[in-house]
C-alpha cells in the first residue's frame, strides 16, 4: 500500500508522502509560500498565520506550515483572499512593533522587514501600542530586546526541543503576552548556556549577540598595543556567506587578507591549537584508557557544551578531559611563548579570537582562563561580528587579494580544521590515537564512520588490535541522552565522546551567517572536509610547528607545562554567575 498522495497546489500536481505539510509539498514545485514562526529546525508552531493558503472545501484558510497534505486536496496559494490575509497579519505585526530599523543589528537581514517588502506593506493603517520593555543585557553573549519580539515562538522550541535547556516560555496572555526566561529573569540569571542557537532562529532583532566590535577597534587603534588575531576552522567556510557566497565556500586567503587590512598586527589560525589539543587529548586518553581511570573520557572545544556539563550534570564532570579548547589554549601561549619568541612584552599583546561561538565570549572571562597572568583571550568576536566590522570599514571582501597566515601559530592542519563539524574532534583524534598506539601509518585517514548528521553516531574503532568504542553526539538534546546514560550506569558503553552543543557543530554555532538555506550546515560541512583533502598536512602530530613548540616550550604532552598553560579544572557552576 502507497504511503503517498496526490494534491494540487496553483493547478499543479505533486505526490508527495502522506503527512509532510502543505508548506513543504509547495516549497517542492518551487511555489514559496512565506512564514514567520516557521522554521526549518523546528516542529510547526501556526502562530503567526503568515503563511495562511485556501484548501478546496476548508470553512476557513489553513497555515500551510502544519496543516498535512492529503488525497486529491487542491490548494491556492496566491488568491487576493490570500494575500490580503497574509498583509494584514504583517500590518498588525508592525503597528506594535518598533521602527528603528536602520539602527538595528538585523537590519536587511530581518525577516519581518523582508515579509513587509514581499507582501507589498508600503504603510501600517494601525496604531498599536509600543511596549517599552527594558533591554536585557545580563547575559554575557546575548542581548534581548522584548520590544522587537513578534512572539514567533522559534527561541522558545530550539532551546526545548533541540538543546532541552528551556530557559525560555511564553507567560502572560492577549496584548500582554511575552517571551520570558523563567520569572522574568534576566538571561544572565538563568541556565542558559550560552549556545546562542536563539539568536540563530530568531527572525527580528529580539535576539542578537553582543557586539564587542568597538572594543576591538579601539585596541587596533592604540599604538601601545599589538593586536594578535586568531581564527576558528569554523569562520573560513561561513563568511563569504556574507558578502554574496554560497555556504561552504572556502574564504581563508580573503579572511586573512580581510584582517590584515583592518590592521590587526599578527594574524594567526586556531587550527594550530586545535592541533595542539589533539596531542594533549590523545595523551590524557591514552592514559586513562589504559589505567581505566574516569572512563570514558568526553573530549569537545564546545563552551555551550562545557557550561550543559556543568550545570545540569556536574556529578558527571570528572569524565570531561581536563583540556582547554583550542581558543584558550592559542590565548595562553600567544601571551607566553609566542610573546617570547617575537620578543613583546605580553602586557601589550591583546588577543583577539573570531569564532563562529557565542559562548566563546564567556569562557574567554571565566576566571580560570588566566593561566597565562593576564586574561588569555581579551576579546571574542563572532562570525556576524567580524562581516559588521569588514563592512563598516569599507572593505569590498570579495576583492581582496588572498594572503596567508603570519608564521608562528599560524599553521594548522587538515585535521584542526575538520574541528569546525561534528565528529571532526573525534576524527583527528583517531588518525593521531592510531598513529601513536600502532607505531604504523594509517593507510586510509578519513574515518567515515563518526561522519554524518545522526544525533548520536557510534562506533568500534581497531587500533591493530586495540579496541575503542565511540560516540560523538551533537545538540544539546543529544547530548542529554548520552549523559543520562553514562548517569544511569552505562559507563561501559563507550571509552571516548566528542560533544558538540550546537547541532551540527560550530559549523552552526550561533555566531554564524543566519541562513534560509535549509541545507547550510551540509554545505559548510562539505567545505571543512575539502579544504582537509586540500591541505599538504592532514595529522595533527605531523604539524611542524606543534613538533616545535614541544621541543622549544612545553616539553612534552601532558607535562608540568602543558598542563600549567593547556588544562583546567571544570567547576560545579551555579547560577547567577557574576561575569561583569
Amino acid at each position: 500500500m502507497s504511503n503517498n498522495v496526490t494534491l494540487t497546489i496553483d493547478g499543479q500536481s505533486v505526490t508527495i508522502p502522506a503527512g509532510v505539510t502543505i508548506w513543504a509539498a509547495a516549497r517542492k514545485l518551487g511555489i514559496h509560500i512565506p512564514t514567520l514562526c516557521h522554521h526549518f529546525d523546528v516542529k510547526p508552531y501556526a502562530g503567526c498565520r503568515v503563511c495562511v493558503v485556501e484548501v478546496e472545501g476548508a470553512r476557513s484558510l489553513a497555515a500551510a506550515c502544519a496543516f498535512p497534505v492529503s488525497e486529491g486536496m487542491v490548494v491556492k496559494t496566491n488568491t487576493q483572499k490570500v494575500r490580503e490575509a497574509r498583509k494584514l497579519v504583517v500590518e498588525l505585526l508592525l503597528a506594535n512593533h518598533p521602527r528603528n530599523c536602520l539602527t538595528c543589528d538585523r537590519s536587511q537581514n530581518c525577516e519581518l522587514q523582508e515579509l513587509a517588502l514581499e507582501l507589498g506593506v508600503h504603510e501600517v493603517r494601525f496604531k498599536g501600542a509600543k511596549p517599552n520593555w527594558p533591554i536585557d543585557d545580563s547575559n554575557p553573549c546575548i542581548v534581548r530586546d522584548q520590544n522587537k519580539c513578534v512572539l514567533c515562538g522559534r527561541c522558545v522550541r530550539v532551546c526545548s526541543e533541540k538543546q532541552t535547556v528551556n530557559v525560555y516560555t511564553f507567560a502572560n496572555r492577549g496584548f500582554d503576552s511575552t517571551v520570558t526566561p523563567a520569572f522574568g529573569k534576566g538571561l544572565g540569571k538563568v541556565k542558559c548556556t550560552y549556545c546562542g542557537q536563539c539568536s540563530a532562529v530568531c527572525p527580528t532583532g529580539a535576539i542578537t549577540v553582543k557586539d564587542d566590535t568597538e572594543k576591538v577597534i579601539a585596541a587596533i587603534n592604540d599604538p601601545t598595543k599589538i593586536v594578535v588575531v586568531q581564527t576558528a576552522p569554523a569562520v573560513r567556510v561561513a563568511l563569504g556567506e556574507l558578502f554574496g557566497g554560497e555556504p561552504g565556500s572556502i574564504v581563508t586567503g580573503k579572511m586573512v587578507g580581510a584582517l590584515k587590512m583592518l590592521g590587526f598586527d599578527r594574524v594567526l589560525d586556531t587550527n594550530f591549537t586545535a592541533d595542539l589539543t589533539i596531542m594533549e587529548e590523545a595523551a590524557e586518553f591514552l592514559d586513562r584508557f589504559k589505567s581505566n581511570w574516569d572512563m570514558p573520557m568526553i573530549t569537545s572545544c564546545s563552551p555551550g557544551w562545557i557550561n550543559f556539563l556543568e550545570l545540569f550534570y556536574p556529578d558527571l564532570v570528572k569524565h570531561h578531559s581536563s583540556c582547554k579548547s583550542p581558543q584558550q589554549m592559542f590565548g595562553a601561549l600567544v601571551k607566553t611563548y609566542y610573546a617570547q619568541e617575537q620578543r613583546i612584552d605580553p602586557k601589550n599583546i591583546v588577543s583577539v579570537s573570531i569564532m563562529p561561538c557565542t559562548a566563546k565570549k564567556f569562557e574567554a572571562l571565566r576566571p580560570e582562563m588566566r593561566s597565562s597572568g593576564y586574561q588569555d583571550v581579551d576579546y571574542v568576536l563572532t562570525t556576524r561580528e567580524l562581516g559588521k566590522l569588514l563592512k563598516s570599514s569599507g572593505i569590498f571582501f570579495n576583492d581582496i587579494q588572498e594572503q596567508e597566515f603570519d608564521s608562528i601559530m599560524g599553521l594548522g592542519t587538515g585535521a584542526g580544521t575538520i574541528f569546525g563539524n561534528t565528529g571532526g574532534v573525534m576524527e583527528a583524534a583517531l588518525r593521531t590515537a592510531y598513529e601513536k598506539v600502532t607505531g604504523k601509518a594509517l593507510e586510509n585517514i578519513e574515518f567515515n564512520v563518526v561522519r554524518g548528521m545522526g544525533g548520536i553516531r557510534e562506533a568500534d574503532i581497531d587500533l591493530d588490535g586495540t579496541q575503542i568504542r565511540v560516540a560523538v553526539a551533537h545538540g544539546l538534546g543529544n547530548a542529554r541522552q548520552v549523559m543520562e546514560a553514562i548517569k544511569q550506569g552505562n559507563r561501559n558503553r563507550w571509552d571516548f565522546i566528542e560533544v558538540m552543543a550546537c547541532p551540527g557543530g560550530c559549523i552552526a554555532g550561533g555566531g554564524q551567517p543566519i541562513s534560509s538555506d535549509i541545507n547550510f550546515r551540509a554545505k559548510r560541512i562539505a567545505g571543512l572536509y575539502e579544504d582537509d583533502r586540500n591541505l599538504p598536512l592532514r595529522k595533527s602530530h605531523e604539524n611542524p610547528e606543534i613538533l616545535a613548540i614541544y621541543r622549544d616550550f612545553l616539553g612534552e604532552p601532558g607535562g608540568h607545562k602543558s598542563h600549567k598553560l593547556l588544562h583546567t579544572q571544570l567547576i560545579k557552576q551555579g547560577r547567577e554567575v557574576d561575569v561583569n
